[in-house]
């Protein structure tokens, strides 16, 4: 029995390691094949207020999904959103703050800003973005909302967030 474990468990490493599923050793390097992440957040109310958007009632979780051809899709709780603004890296939130359209829902229509985001603060169920407006109106009137949230390359090793997430999606199918 012990026998056929070992073998089925090689076996599952090998075929891993061939769908590159597995790292196969030695360090990461720029040859990483990265994932694209983009971002959704959902609020029950938005405010800007001065140079600062204020997300009221956030959802406990961000939505992120990639483009072809990896096709990830999952969720994260805030609090490991968050680090990724304390990551460093080219790539990273806090050394190229990214860009995100807003889209509130109020009186039957969507009004949309486009902004860059930086330096996200948690205060209760309120998520606060310092911003820089890059296009559209300031919002008359809040309502509810979402954010989509521009892309942090994340790697595809197992180990890592977007590693674990393909892995899952890929296990639903």
């Amino acid at each position: 029995m012990k026998r056929g474990l070992l073998a089925t468990t090689i076996l599952m490493v090998v075929l891993l390691a061939q769908a590159g599923l597995f790292p196969t050793g030695g360090s990461a390097t720029d040859d990483t094949k990265k994932a694209e992440l983009l971002f959704v957040q959902t609020a029950q109310d938005a405010r800007l207020d001065g140079e600062k958007l204020i997300l009221k009632g956030i959802s406990p979780a961000v939505l992120f999904f990639t483009d072809r051809p990896e096709r990830i899709a999952g969720s994260m709780k805030n609090d490991r959103y968050l680090k990724l603004w304390t990551e460093d890296g080219k790539d990273s939130f806090l050394a190229d703050p990214p860009n995100a359209t807003l889209s509130v829902f109020a009186d039957d229509t969507v009004g949309e800003l486009v902004v860059t985001l930086r330096n996200p603060q948690f205060t209760g169920d309120d998520l606060t973005y310092d911003i820089n407006v890059i296009k559209g109106k300031p919002l008359e009137k809040g309502g509810p909302c979402a954010l989509f949230i521009d892309i942090i390359g994340m790697p595809l090793t197992p180990l890592s967030y977007a590693g674990v997430a393909r892995r899952s999606v890929y296990r639903r199918w």
